[in-house]
């Protein structure tokens, strides 16, 4: 065995082997990067050079930005507001409440760019109300904990930023615009489910839809609506950066939440902060991490052996494409979201573009199967999040679930085999 290959065995080999013993991800990265730069000849010294080359990007400083605009419009209460939007627009149907739940996650989403923040803020007060009204507690939960994956895809993700940043070259503004049409197929495949099981189950639906009580809710939740505009528009229409851009959304999620929703006090500002902080230090850490860990996979060729080992298989696009998808879904099962898109975007991108996949299609396509691996055991952090909020066993609420994830599926599958539905606003916009 060459002492290349040795060390690619040590770096994955141990990686994988301390995920696998549920080493916390940060550590399992930074340690298997220091074996592996060990078993190179080099100077240990490499490890925080790269570490803070990880971090030294200015596009990088939008992800604490987005994160504290998240939790300061997830706490400031405009939950309520944006399920009265919803139910305004969608709790007429059959099911409607889990219709409404559907649509505010799409609402919620564009706000947090978090699918835990959006199934603890959310879950917490649709669940027992889809319960008063007669739905079953484990297929209120499923609709919950799926739904909030919309978030992801929804700008402004915070995810989106990441993986831009990770793949080189690639706009957030592109990225951003692409996350909406993906984001509104998974929400009408997942509301098709909803539809179909709520008409077999006979569930209730809500009153008549008016016109009136539809502009009258989207007159009270316009407030939070716009921190949407401000971010999207201003990145888009080129008035600024991303990073520019939610900064000032902070600023003003600030003052929404704590002077128009009056859903904070100064005192709950100071703790959505501590909040903050605690989720930028796990973030920082697994970027700084993955940067050491990306600098040991570029030196070591992994993403041109990976893209050969992949291709050996098959040389049809299709079965690629379906290859790459099957990976990311299998690391959504055993790993987070952030650190599968600082590892996994090195190694799978050139195969995807080798395919003509665009690399903002690819984009939405990683933060999908993330999401779907959010819900999935054994490290599912959205799964776990809505079995506490709900107070049900995991496995029953993944048995509820079982219909959602061919739902999700489905929507990845068009995501992935048909490129317009993510690159259609990007190309009006002219980002191509």
């Amino acid at each position: 065995m060459s002492g290349e290959s040795l060390s690619t065995l040590i770096l994955l080999g141990s990686f994988l082997l301390m995920v696998f013993l549920r080493f916390p991800i940060a550590y399992s990265v930074g340690i298997s990067t220091a074996l592996c730069l060990i078993s190179m000849g080099q100077n240990l010294t490499v490890l925080p050079m790269q570490m803070v080359k990880g971090v030294w990007s200015f596009s990088l400083m939008a992800v604490p930005f987005f994160i504290t605009m998240g939790v300061l419009m997830g706490t400031g209460g405009i939950s309520d507001k944006l399920i009265a939007l919803a139910n305004s627009l969608v709790g007429w149907m059959r099911g409607g409440l889990a219709m409404v739940n559907i649509v505010a996650s799409y609402f919620f989403g564009g706000i947090s760019g978090s699918a835990s923040a959006d199934t603890a803020s959310l879950g917490s007060i649709l669940i027992p109300m889809m319960v008063d009204q007669g739905y079953d507690v484990d297929f209120s939960t499923a609709v919950t904990i799926t739904s909030s994956c919309e978030g992801l895809l929804v700008p402004p993700s915070h995810n989106m930023v990441i993986y831009a940043t990770t793949a080189g070259g690639v706009s957030v503004g592109a990225l951003f615009m692409a996350g909406y049409l993906p984001g509104a197929i998974l929400a009408i495949s997942l509301m098709v489910g909803s539809y179909i099981i709520s008409v077999k189950r006979n569930y209730p639906k809500g009153e008549r839809f008016s016109i009136k009580s539809f502009i009258k809710q989207l007159s009270i939740s316009f407030w939070a609506l716009a921190a949407i505009l401000i971010v999207v528009v201003g990145v888009v229409g080129g008035v600024f950066t991303a990073t520019e851009s939610a900064a000032i959304a902070v600023i003003y999620s600030l003052i929404v939440s704590v002077f128009i929703y009056r859903g904070l006090d100064w005192k709950g500002v100071w703790k959505a902060l501590e909040n903050c902080v605690d989720t930028l230090a796990i973030v920082l850490i697994l970027i700084a991490m993955s940067g050491a860990f990306g600098y040991c996979l570029t030196n070591l060729h992994v993403p041109t052996k990976a893209a050969g080992l992949i291709t050996s298989v098959s040389n049809n696009p299709i079965v690629i494409a379906l290859l790459l998808n099957l990976i990311l879904l299998f690391l959504g099962m055993i790993m987070d979201m952030a650190p599968i898109i600082l590892i996994a975007t090195p190694i799978l991108l050139p195969v995807a573009t080798s395919i003509g996949i665009n690399p903002i299609q690819f984009g939405i396509m990683v933060v999908l199967n993330c999401g779907i691996g959010l819900l999935t055991p054994p490290v599912g952090a959205v799964l776990f999040i809505g079995s506490a909020v709900a107070k049900r066993p995991m496995e029953k609420v993944v048995k509820a679930t079982l219909p959602f994830y061919i739902c999700m599926l489905v929507a990845l599958l068009l995501i992935t085999f048909v490129p317009q539905i993510s690159l259609i606003l990007p190309h009006v916009f002219g980002y191509l």
